[in-house]
């Protein structure tokens, strides 16, 4: 599975692409292998708080629904529409056309506490 070397991850599987006050934020190759063939996704709404580790929202797939965790605090400043039509772009490109939503930083200092592209691959045991 691929792990692009300038991301950032949580130990929850989500991806984090600082754009500079912003972050993207996805599901990683691993989220989504894991998840199987995802058929629905809840996402939350543009002008949202979330808070660092909390729910922002769930990813139903064939096999289970999970739970989507905030990687840092911010506010929802996009969301990406084309998943409502095609939530399998978390399956086929979960690092690209697949993106869950774009946030605004609270506290950049959040994105230390983040695991670089090699901590990631420790945890899944790669």
């Amino acid at each position: 599975m691929g792990i692009p070397q300038d991301l950032r991850y949580t130990n929850d599987h989500e991806w984090v692409r600082v754009d500079g006050e912003n972050v993207r934020v996805g599901i990683t190759d691993y989220a989504q292998d894991a998840l199987g063939d995802v058929v629905y996704i809840d996402l939350p709404a543009v002008g949202d708080s979330v808070d660092v580790q909390a729910g922002m929202g769930e990813v139903e797939s064939t096999k289970s629904v999970s739970d989507l965790f905030a990687p840092v605090s911010g506010t929802v400043v996009e969301v990406n529409t084309s998943l409502e039509d095609a939530p399998g772009l978390l399956n086929s490109d979960p690092y690209g056309e697949g993106w869950l939503c774009v946030l605004s930083l609270d506290d950049p200092t959040q994105l230390d506490a983040l695991l670089d592209a090699g901590a990631y691959a420790e945890l899944i045991g790669e």
